[in-house]
């Protein structure tokens, strides 16, 4: 089975060290596309924070497009669409798995989320370095990680 993108790489040289032409430098932005806008405008600003960069309303696709600053470095873009399809909630589908933040202390950012009526999945521990995390879902059922430092 060949994977998309990749039809010309033998799967033998998946995993060899590349001599790329160009680097990436960083995570540029993440998209997401919500079904309610104004409710998941309120959760990304109002609930986890995001500062607003820009919000422009595309009158030909009538979509909306916020701009969010994550920590003065990311940027979240929340767009809104005419009946976009919904997630498939099967948290090992392909595609996008979850958004993970950081934060200081994750008792506090448990409170805070669950002071806003939000569920939140008991701490765990990661096995392998040792950090304490959790889950929560946003307005559209897309799994948040918060990840403490």
């Amino acid at each position: 089975m060949q994977r998309k993108g990749l039809k010309n790489l033998a799967p033998s040289r998946l995993c060899e060290p590349v001599n790329l032409m160009f680097k990436i430098n960083k995570v540029h932005h993440i998209a997401i596309i919500c079904s309610d806008y104004q409710i998941s405008k309120r959760f990304y600003t109002e609930v986890l924070g995001f500062t607003v960069i820009r919000e422009v309303y595309r009158k030909e696709r009538d979509s909306y497009k916020l701009d969010l600053e994550v920590g003065g470095i990311y940027q979240i873009e929340l767009f809104s669409f005419p009946n976009p399809p919904t997630r498939i909630n099967q948290p090992e589908a392909t595609g996008l798995r979850h958004l993970a933040f950081e934060v200081d202390d994750l008792d506090a950012a448990v409170k805070h989320i669950q002071n806003h009526g939000i569920t939140v999945e008991p701490i765990r521990i990661d096995e392998f370095t040792n950090k304490r995390y959790t889950f929560f879902a946003d307005p559209d059922g897309l799994p948040v990680e918060f990840v403490e430092r």
